[in-house]
């Protein structure tokens, strides 16, 4: 009778890792930085149907890099979980920790169980508070670790020379411009210092959550002109809307109907 082979659980866990982060490492990275109203995605992605950056609740958005039909069964569990508590609860019990958690406890049990591969993702959960102090973003691995990062996070391709990259740079206060310029200047660089590549707007995927919206969701993709006009530097773009609101907001004052004029008699 043969000896099964034997692998020792911290070589096992080791070797699921490496695999894990190889996975990884072939996507393109997605960067996270906050601003003076908000947080701002950009992920370098061509494809205009399957997204990298999402919203998953009023002020909570989602990013992630690796396999796309794994991290998109994450975002549709979370979305699930964000309306449950919701409606059971309160919108406010909606939070970016308690999602995490949640993310964390499912990828932490995929990744010990021996009968599957562990999931080849890395995400991102963000949200944005009422004040800069306020905002959140917690990075997730695919061992269900998790990061409490502050004010930048990379994750994906060479994301630890893009990190370091963002954290000497990045200061408190930037407009959208800057925070959008720095953002895809640190996603072009060469890691090995070569001559940076040129990203145009349409290798880019940019969302924002901004807390100056009037809308209780805080979520809004930047498209098209908006979007070029932007990365060019242009800070009056950052109040153009091109998603109208289905109805206006609660403070509007609504138009009362015209009165009825009565009707003359007619002359004999």
């Amino acid at each position: 009778m043969s000896t099964p082979f034997y692998v020792s659980p911290q070589q096992a866990m080791a070797d699921r890792a490496e695999y894990a982060r190889k996975g990884i490492a072939r996507g393109r990275s997605v960067v996270v930085l906050t601003y003076a109203d908000g947080i701002v995605f950009v992920a370098e992605n061509t494809s205009r149907a399957l997204h990298k950056v999402s919203e998953i609740y009023d002020r909570i958005a989602f990013a992630a890099v690796g396999r796309y039909n794994e991290f998109e069964n994450l975002r549709i569990g979370g979305v699930r979980y964000a309306d449950l508590r919701g409606y059971s609860y309160d919108r406010a019990d909606v939070n970016a920790r308690g999602l995490a958690n949640v993310y964390a406890q499912t990828l932490g049990t995929i990744f010990s169980s021996t009968g599957e591969k562990p999931y080849e993702v890395e995400l991102i959960v963000a949200e944005v508070g009422k004040s800069p102090h306020d905002d959140q973003i917690y990075r997730l691995t695919p061992d269900g670790s998790v990061v409490d990062e502050q004010h930048t996070v990379a994750v994906g391709g060479n994301s630890e020379s893009i990190s370091t990259y963002l954290q000497q740079r990045h200061a408190e206060g930037l407009t959208l411009p800057e925070a959008l310029k720095l953002a895809v200047e640190s996603l072009a660089r060469d890691p090995n210092g070569g001559q940076a590549r040129t990203l145009t707007q349409d290798q880019l995927e940019v969302a924002v959550l901004d807390r100056s919206r009037w809308q209780q969701r805080k979520f809004k993709r930047l498209v098209g002109g908006q979007l070029g006009r932007l990365l060019a530097g242009d800070e009056t773009a950052v109040g153009d809307e091109d998603d109208s609101p289905a109805e206006p907001p609660a403070e509007a004052a609504v138009e009362a109907p015209p009165e009825e004029t009565p009707e003359t008699p007619a002359e004999d």
